[in-house]
């Protein structure tokens, strides 16, 4: 049950993901259960499966005895988003894991993620080129040709050569150019991203980086055009916006001391009290601020990345994937990046 190590370093968490994976799927007791006058073989309940795995990592070396049981109802959600474990039905993905006697299967696919390759030899010209806007054809040189003779204008010639104006040659005819559609146009903007975010971590495939399916070219294009003038973007339905008061709190945070005034309390221990109803706040959110699909985006530039200026090119390329909630908290807080996740078990890679 204690499993191996994983020691600090690139993808350490996928692997700590792939490791809690095979130690669940194979100690977890599995046997026979009734629903609905109905007997299913190999499942479990959500019960059984929140007793198992929060005595599982509270005895791994990995994460130790101060894994609660709330943070392992919130890793075996993130199974059930990411396929690991399935319903009895084989729903996933859509449903929210619950805590008692609802029945639950693992499904024959295997759930291990792979890890991310970068080229041996990095060619610049095998990467993908993004268009630019002063972009330009030049016309090649033709060499080797003959200069033309010159010809003395005469009146059949200039006859032929003005044959439209006198009426030989047929009208031309206007086309109607095709109007690009808005799919169209979500579709370009998702695979240029794509392309750019490749070119910027300089891989020949973002094959186990990013899983294109979960990319909404409408989302990058809202996080693009529709932006305040503080670079906030803006919400099309104000119901999904943030309440005031974690906006407040964060703002609070983010300039603590500073900026104080006398407006706030000034108790030891305040900000610290600030950032627990913070974090609570965002812990009890459905899903994470980097949503489960996308975590693991992140956690991989950061693993793939030693540079500054790489990761973080990369990590604003990433943000525009986000759908708009999630774009419109306030990054300056530290409650913004990490509530919502689990401290202890690991990040799903999605």
């Amino acid at each position: 049950m204690n499993g191996k190590v994983i020691g600090t370093g690139p993808y350490r968490a996928t692997k700590l993901w792939n490791e809690t994976i095979k130690l669940f799927r194979g100690g977890l007791p599995l046997r026979r259960h009734w629903a609905n006058f109905r007997s299913y073989d190999c499942s479990f309940t959500g019960a059984e499966a929140v007793d198992y795995l929060h005595d599982l990592l509270r005895r791994n070396y990995n994460f130790g005895p101060e894994v609660t049981r709330y943070q392992t109802l919130q890793l075996l959600r993130k199974f059930l988003k990411a396929h690991v474990i399935e319903d009895i039905k084989g729903r996933h993905g859509t449903e929210d894991f619950e805590d008692n006697g609802h029945l639950y299967r693992f499904p024959p696919l295997s759930p291990l993620k792979s890890f991310p390759t970068k080229p041996l030899f990095r060619d610049c010209g095998d990467l993908p080129r993004l268009i630019r806007w002063d972009d330009y054809e030049e016309l090649p040189q033709r060499e080797n040709i003959a200069p033309l003779k010159s010809s003395v204008m005469t009146s059949d010639l200039w006859n032929k050569r003005h044959s439209v104006a006198i009426g030989d040659v047929n009208e031309c005819k206007l086309i109607r150019r095709k109007e690009i559609t808005t799919k169209q146009v979500d579709h370009i903007w998702k695979s240029m991203t794509a392309e750019h975010l490749q070119r910027v971590l300089g891989l020949n495939s973002l094959d186990g980086v990013l899983n294109p399916t979960h990319v909404n070219g409408k989302h990058i294009v809202h996080n693009v055009f529709s932006v305040n003038k503080t670079g906030i973007v803006v919400l099309e339905n104000k119901a999904e916006d943030m309440p005031y008061w974690v906006v407040s709190a964060m703002k609070c945070l983010a300039n603590w001391p500073n900026g104080n005034g006398s407006k706030q309390p000034a108790y030891p221990g305040f900000e610290r009290d600030v950032l627990k109803t913070v974090a609570d706040y965002f812990q009890r959110l459905k899903e994470p601020l980097l949503t489960y699909h996308l975590y693991e985006v992140f956690v991989n530039i950061l693993s793939l990345q030693q540079q500054q200026e790489v990761a973080t090119e990369a990590l604003q390329l990433s943000t525009l994937l986000l759908p708009p909630p999630q774009q419109k908290t306030p990054p300056a807080s530290p409650a913004a990046h990490g509530a919502g996740v689990p401290e202890s078990p690991p990040a799903p890679p999605q």
